[in-house]
């Protein structure tokens, strides 16, 4: 039925940058899921939305993603849906803020540079079974040049995409090359496109349920991996595949 599985990167196959967002958030004294709402409520000409189809250099986005997550106002509209969204209180909101986009940026990316290890060890084993194409679809920043002197501030000596890293796919696709990003459903088509497969023959994992509702519509098989709960997306992942992807593993590249 499937002919391919297609990962999010940043939250499925990496750790996820919400968590250095949630720290960030305590930090300032800000309620859970403020800067997140933010981000998302710009739309397509957010700051964030703009650097990840490679559109604005490295500097310039630090500068403007500090200045759209520093703008209260239209953050304090955005949370107060949220909260009426998902039907509980809205609590007391920030009048000024102050938000370092570099600093901030900084953070999420460090807070990525390590592996999820159930689904990388998933991923081998889809590999070694030779049935699946498998590809990444990530809204990510490869386009972007990167001074030297960031790189280790970002956790990114290795490049914005690892050898090893992308070594793991039979296709990268990123939305900073092609100028498209999730959930915008013609970056999951080029995908499909990319592989020679239809949207119903393949299985998404993401941890961002708006880009899961964009590849359902499409007719993709869709996964959400929840933080801390990896391995319970890699147990259905298991089921969907008919593969074993979770016995205790004898390889030693964990």
């Amino acid at each position: 039925m499937f002919k391919a599985v297609i990962f999010d990167i940043g939250g499925v196959v990496l750790q996820s940058p919400f968590t250095a967002i949630a720290q960030y958030e305590n930090k300032l004294g800000l309620p859970a899921h403020y800067i997140n709402c933010s981000i998302t409520g710009r739309g397509r000409n957010g700051a964030w939305q703009r650097f990840e189809r490679g559109e604005l250099e490295l500097f310039d986005f630090y500068k403007a993603f500090g200045h759209d997550l520093s703008d209260s106002s239209n953050g304090n509209i955005w949370y107060k849906e949220y909260c009426e969204r998902r039907g509980f209180p809205c609590p007391e909101l920030p009048q000024k803020l102050d938000i370092d986009g570099r600093e901030l940026f900084g953070a999420m990316m460090q807070a990525t540079k390590h592996y999820e290890p159930y689904m990388r060890s998933a991923i081998w084993r889809l590999r070694a079974a030779g049935k699946y194409r498998i590809i990444a679809l990530t809204n990510n920043f490869a386009k972007i040049d990167v001074p030297a002197e960031e790189r280790d501030f970002l956790g990114w000596n290795q490049g914005t995409i690892p050898d090893h890293l992308r070594a793991l796919f039979d296709d990268f696709c990123d939305s900073s090359v092609y100028g498209l990003r999730k959930p915008e459903p013609e970056f999951y088509l080029l995908a499909c496109k990319r592989n020679g497969i239809k949207p119903s023959e393949a299985i998404f994992l993401d941890d961002i349920g708006l880009n899961l509702k964009a590849a359902k519509a499409l007719g993709m098989e869709t996964i959400l991996v929840v933080i801390g709960k990896t391995l319970e997306a890699v147990k259905e992942l298991e089921k969907k595949v008919g593969l074993d992807l979770t016995s205790p593993a004898l390889d030693s590249r964990l």
